[in-house]
């Protein structure tokens, strides 16, 4: 499989940073206040998904009660809070090491508010890592696919040779709208029954990975 890809493309939460278990405390917060059934983590990996609207309909919120944007923003700001607890998965900072010693170019394209992506990369010393960047123009992750179309666009390479790594089914969705490739890794936020039902190769660490490129 050496020299069948040219760029490495990253999805961020999840993929890079071990944020599902953030992810489930901050939403059982907001249930726990509207007195709704609390999540576990199982429960969250089998049913989050993009739009996130919908997830949150899923867990019994009422939108003729209160807007999306404000339960939305709820979450964000107690994300945020604790954003800094998350780490990354372990063996992040090994791969990105060797993908990038290997001549590889690599990228992010995230559903993570872009400037907050951006700042979060530097602040955990992985920036220089990727050429390019990309994340959404506001916080409330409805997908991702038209930031990668822009991302491909920028790139002007050959596209069969983009490789895309995410831990969603929505990333699955995503390669193939954009017609790139695409591995999954069942460590963040869908379960590894969800991901394969996508019929994407599934790799289950960073290590195995390695041995691919």
């Amino acid at each position: 499989m050496k020299g069948t890809y040219s760029h490495i493309i990253w999805d961020y939460n999840g993929t890079l940073l071990d944020d599902a278990w953030l992810c489930v405390e901050v939403m059982n917060k907001l249930l726990k206040q509207r007195n709704l059934p609390l999540l576990t983590l199982e429960r969250y990996r089998s049913i989050f998904d993009f739009p996130v609207q919908d997830y949150y309909e899923l867990l019994g919120f009422d939108f003729n009660k209160e807007s999306f944007s404000t339960v939305g923003m709820e979450f964000i700001i107690l994300y945020d809070q604790r954003k800094k607890e998350c780490s990354m998965h372990q063996g992040v900072l090994e791969i990105l090491k060797s993908i990038h010693d290997q001549g590889y170019h690599q990228c992010i394209l995230s559903a993570r508010e872009q400037n907050e992506l951006r700042q979060e990369t530097r602040e955990l010393e992985i920036a220089g890592y990727f050429d390019l960047i990309y994340g959404l123009e506001d916080h409330f992750a409805h997908g991702k696919a038209d930031v990668g179309i822009r991302l491909i666009h920028d790139l002007k390479g050959n596209k069969e040779k983009y490789l895309f790594i995410g831990d969603t089914c929505h990333d699955s969705e995503v390669a193939d709208e954009l017609g790139i490739q695409c591995m999954l890794i069942p460590h963040g936020h869908h379960s590894i029954e969800r991901l394969e039902k996508c019929h994407k190769p599934i790799i289950q660490s960073f290590q195995e990975l390695m041995k691919l490129l």
